[in-house]
């Protein structure tokens, strides 16, 4: 447009110039100065020139990173390994049986009658719960990005690493919650005997000490029978573990290991690192379980690559599970709170 209006000044300075030949070096300067500014205006913004003032570095390029790493969080499930896993579960729901104990009577008279004795027997609901996610991609996006994250996994990858904090939520949850009976009217939660107040403290030896004086009074600690015990911990408890002045130095040296981010036993406890627990004006709960403590079942998994026809076309990465945890026995928790 601008070519085109320069084109017509020329012309109409010519004609000018027949008509009012003293005005001609006036109107010959000003056309001159447009041609001049579109021809320079025309070089800058194709690349053509540096203005005074600018330095090499404005023709700098920055490559853009062909890669996607993921942010720092929970991986992997921790808590999964720690439970009594009952298998794929087809129901809605699934129960948990008990049956008491019992005593065995002194025999006093030889061939008298039979005395039947008696137990106590129980069973708890867990209901399946679901659980879904999707990540979606608009197909028009590819071309814009140098990483795909439908095809290079890394989708997939985050929805994975959510699904297993949710597995390790679903089992801390049981071991803490209420638990309905099979006749939907009874239920189960830890008594006071069960559980340890935080009393203004951190997590304290003494505290520790006190978690496995209750399971060894409730004969839940059975070595006999490979029974494991399982401590929860986070960053929280961690710290104040490392600064207790009444540890010993094999304390200690357990108290390292902690640190370290491995698994470590210590005071009879297989210590697990958990960041999620419960927090509530800045007093933690963690717990303390055996491994038949808390029961989990699984529903379904499946991750799913799909396009979406309803959404023009776009790429769609979802994950899909269904889970339930549920508590076997209050005797086998101990909840001990901190701050």
């Amino acid at each position: 447009m601008k070519s085109v209006f320069l084109m017509l000044a020329v012309i109409a300075l010519v004609a000018f110039a027949v008509i009012k030949p003293n005005l001609v070096t006036s109107a010959a300067r000003y056309v001159g100065e447009q041609v001049h500014k579109a021809i320079f205006g025309h070089m800058a913004r194709s690349g053509m020139i540096l203005f005074a003032g600018d330095t090499i570095d404005k023709v700098f390029v920055t490559q853009w990173d062909a890669s996607l790493r993921q942010a720092a969080q929970q991986k992997q499930s921790r808590l999964m390994r720690t439970v009594t896993s009952r298998g794929k579960i087809e129901g809605s729901a699934f129960t948990i049986n008990n049956i008491g104990s019992t005593d065995l009577a002194e025999k006093v008279i030889r061939l008298g009658d039979t005395e039947w004795g008696d137990t106590l027997f129980g069973a708890r609901n867990v209901p399946m719960r679901d659980f879904y996610r999707a990540l979606p991609l608009d197909r028009a996006d590819i071309p814009k990005m140098k990483v795909n994250p439908v095809t290079g996994g890394q989708y997939m990858q985050t929805l994975m690493a959510a699904k297993n904090r949710r597995i390790d939520d679903i089992i801390y949850a049981a071991a803490l919650g209420t638990v309905i009976g099979q006749d939907g009217t009874t239920s189960y939660t830890l008594p006071a005997g069960q559980i340890i107040a935080g009393g203004g403290t951190g997590l304290t030896k003494a505290k520790v000490i006190q978690a496995k004086t209750i399971m060894r009074a409730n004969e839940v600690d059975s070595f006999e029978e490979g029974e494991e015990l399982f401590m929860l911990y986070n960053s929280v408890a961690m710290g104040q573990i490392l600064s207790d002045t009444t540890l010993t130095s094999a304390d200690f040296l357990a108290g390292q290991m902690l640190q370290t981010g491995k698994v470590a036993n210590w005071l009879g406890f297989t210590w697990i690192p958990y960041e999620r627990l419960n927090v509530a004006a800045s007093v933690y709960t963690t717990v303390a379980y055996t491994k038949d403590a808390i029961h989990f079942g699984e529903g379904y998994e499946e991750g799913n690559v799909a396009r979406r026809a309803d959404k023009q076309d776009a790429w769609q990465v979802s994950m899909a599970a269904s889970y339930g945890a549920g508590r076997q026995d209050e005797k086998k928790v101990v909840s001990i709170s901190f701050q």
